[in-house]
């Protein structure tokens, strides 16, 4: 056999032979050690304290890293963890756990009254949203605002819930509202009779020192009546000097 194909030869065993060497010197430990630990106990559905000590009990480190606020657990309650259960892993592994609180409760608002924009934004403020709007009509509350609620401002709720309102549709059709006039100056008084369907009816003077000549002091039905058909409303006007009036009354 040719001299250089011994030399060939030997060059590959003694290769071989150092590639062996290696692999049983780092290969293997490493592959052994891959396969070491221990399976992962399942602590899901444990009580958080109760968790905790198994793991701890099987050389592994519990830490809390997330929270689920719910309804559905027990407060304290282990919902999920990672690694998963029955996973193998390296002894002294961390665990991190998943646990369940109570839902957080909120206050709600008074929503009496308020337009349903401004609603809206309080709800929203709070961390609640609106479930379903109702309408109807209702003499006593200005278009477009709240009426009713469910639940009730004062009461407590879930956070991110909705609630139940009603809106008002304002005044049935075919009745008239009375307006308030008091305070008003006789002119706008005036305006805002013919602008709710009603007419001016007789006009009644009172000596009033204290405030603007013809400023209304009474009208003859009440604010916020409603009525089944328009009628004529009579107002009592101030005036600082009731001469005045009989002066006018005689130049005509």
């Amino acid at each position: 056999m040719p001299k250089k194909v011994l030399t060939y030869l030997l060059s590959i065993t003694i290769f071989s032979l150092i590639m062996l060497f290696l692999a049983d010197l780092l290969v293997m430990p490493f592959y052994v050690r891959m396969g070491s630990g221990k399976y992962m106990v399942n602590v899901i559905g444990k009580e958080l304290s109760y968790g905790k000590k198994i793991l701890k009990k099987e050389n592994f480190k519990p830490i809390v890293s997330d929270t689920l606020f719910s309804a559905v657990y027990k407060p304290g309650e282990i919902v999920d963890q990672y690694p998963e259960p029955n996973r193998r892993v390296k002894d002294g592994r961390t665990v991190r756990l998943k646990i369940a609180q109570p839902e957080k409760m909120v206050t709600l608002p008074d929503l009496i009254g308020r337009s349903l924009r401004s609603a809206e934004l309080a709800l929203m403020q709070s961390g609640l949203e609106i479930d379903t709007v109702y309408k109807e009509y209702n003499s006593d509350v200005p278009e477009g605002n709240v009426t009713w609620q469910y639940p009730r401002g004062g009461d407590l709720l879930s956070k991110g819930m909705g609630l139940h309102l009603t809106i008002s549709l304002g005044v049935p059709p075919n009745f008239f509202q009375v307006p308030n006039l008091f305070g008003l100056s006789k002119k706008k008084a005036i305006a805002d009779l013919e602008k709710a369907g009603f007419g001016l009816g007789k006009v009644f003077y009172r000596q009033n020192e204290d405030l603007i000549p013809y400023t209304v002091l009474d009208q003859s039905i009440s604010a916020e009546t409603v009525l089944e058909k328009t009628t004529q409303i009579n107002l009592t006007v101030s005036v600082l000097d009731m001469q005045d009036i009989f002066n006018q009354m005689i130049d005509r």
